[in-house]
């Protein structure tokens, strides 16, 4: 009789915090599993959004700071417009551009399909650049990765007697 009383005793689990069903635990908040990950996630996303936002107050500040001439609200307003048009233009370009199709020929590529250096897509066919007219410039890269690669060795010259 002791026995199962001790049973009943440790197994006197407390319903989830969000009322989901399930049983938490003092351990995660008394949530379940599926709420306290949810909850961790949750508070994750709300740390890196407070980080973002306090680095781009910080950003205008010092340009505030640098320019005493314009007053502090007309300059965080232009300060933080470009910002906002730059991520306008980053989410219509991504948008725009179907990543399963071809950009010469706009078949369907799926999972073969072959992403040039430029950013499109292409199939089978036209996966090199001189099929698509490419318009990443090759030989500038070619050139800059050779110069990192083979840095310019002199020697010391020798003092004429």
């Amino acid at each position: 009789m002791a026995e199962e009383q001790n049973w009943e005793e440790t197994n006197n689990h407390t319903p989830c915090a969000n009322n989901c069903g399930f049983f938490g635990s003092p351990t995660t908040l008394n949530l379940c599993s599926k709420c306290y990950k949810d909850h961790c996630v949750k508070e994750q996303h709300m740390s890196t959004a407070k980080i973002a936002v306090e680095k781009s107050f910080s950003q205008p500040q010092h340009q505030i700071e640098s320019s005493s001439s314009s007053s502090s609200s007309s300059s965080l307003a232009t300060a933080l417009a470009p910002v906002s048009t730059d991520l306008v233009v980053a989410e219509v370009a991504v948008k725009s551009q179907p990543r399963n199709r071809c950009g010469s020929c706009k078949r369907r590529v799926g999972l073969t399909g072959f992403t040039c250096r430029c950013g499109t897509t292409f199939c089978g066919t036209h996966r090199y650049p001189e099929q698509h007219a490419c318009t990443f410039d090759f030989k500038t890269m070619g050139k800059e990765a050779i110069a990192k690669a083979n840095p310019v060795v002199k020697g010391v010259k020798l003092e004429k007697i």
